[in-house]
């Protein structure tokens, strides 16, 4: 069964002209403000030492995280203490966890920001992707690793952007691809195991960042203006609210999630 799905998605990726390398290299997720360091003499849009930052709460109790049965994958089971589940809702304390907020408005019309050089990665470890919520700027170059010693595939599922759909049958595989459209959210999910979900915001600024377990963010490197600054999260939706700040300014920006009674 497993070969032969193996050799259906061998076909599907050479169908679609994607293939997979394993000899590219990256740095991690750099959450927040720039993500990256620009290409060398490429122009930029406008920056500054401002920030906007907060907590992003979760009112009321949480639904349970669906458990994963992961009986058909030892190699991954092995890896929890306890049977795995999948982390749609991360609340600790009141807070939440993998909610990605970022600059939705209030940029100056025509600022551009050059595509970072370092590369954000995506793992797939245990069965799931780390991370599983992020941001990567138009035109960055976006590494996919499989950690497991298994078959695994990451397909995007974009609405704006050209999709792919990759197979990395093997540990230690890597594989490049980017994205040349602002969209939020890409949605990523492997066609092996259909608890395998991932969200990628993709910007044409570095203005960005994802909620920690404890619920807080911050976006760094602001020009003074007044923004939207819009929170998402992939069951609870998205709020937004505007703030002004200025040259050094360090402003807050709270959100509350919670679910309908």
């Amino acid at each position: 069964m497993r070969r032969a799905l193996w050799s259906l998605l061998a076909l599907s990726t050479a169908c679609s002209g994607q293939k997979s390398d394993s000899g590219a290299a990256a740095s991690g997720e750099a959450g927040g403000s720039a993500a990256g360091t620009p290409a060398a003499g490429a122009a930029s849009g406008p920056t500054g030492d401002a920030s906007v930052s907060g907590t992003i709460h979760f009112a009321g109790t949480p639904p349970a995280n669906p458990t994963i049965d992961m009986a058909e994958e030892p190699e991954c089971a092995k890896k929890y203490a306890t049977a795995a589940v999948d982390s749609q809702y991360v609340v600790s304390n009141g807070a939440l966890g993998n909610v990605f907020v970022y600059v939705k408005s209030g940029l100056p019309d025509g600022a551009s920001y050059p595509a970072p050089e370092a590369a954000k990665e995506i793992d797939q470890q245990g069965c799931e992707y780390r991370p599983r919520v992020f941001g990567i700027q138009t035109g960055q170059k976006l590494l996919i690793k499989n950690n497991d010693p298994l078959l695994h595939n990451i397909k995007a599922v974009p609405k704006q952007n050209r999709g792919f759909n990759i197979s990395q049958p093997s540990a230690g595989m890597k594989t490049t691809r980017t994205f040349n459209t602002a969209e939020v959210m890409v949605p990523l999910e492997c066609n092996v195991h259909g608890w395998m979900k991932g969200y990628v915001g993709v910007l044409p600024h570095p203005f960005y960042a994802t909620s920690t377990a404890d619920g807080k963010f911050e976006i760094k490197g602001l020009p003074p203006g007044t923004y939207t600054i819009e929170a998402w999260h992939e069951k609870l939706g998205v709020q937004s609210t505007s703030v002004t700040v200025g040259a050094g300014e360090s402003k807050t920006a709270d959100f509350t999630f919670g679910t309908k009674a």
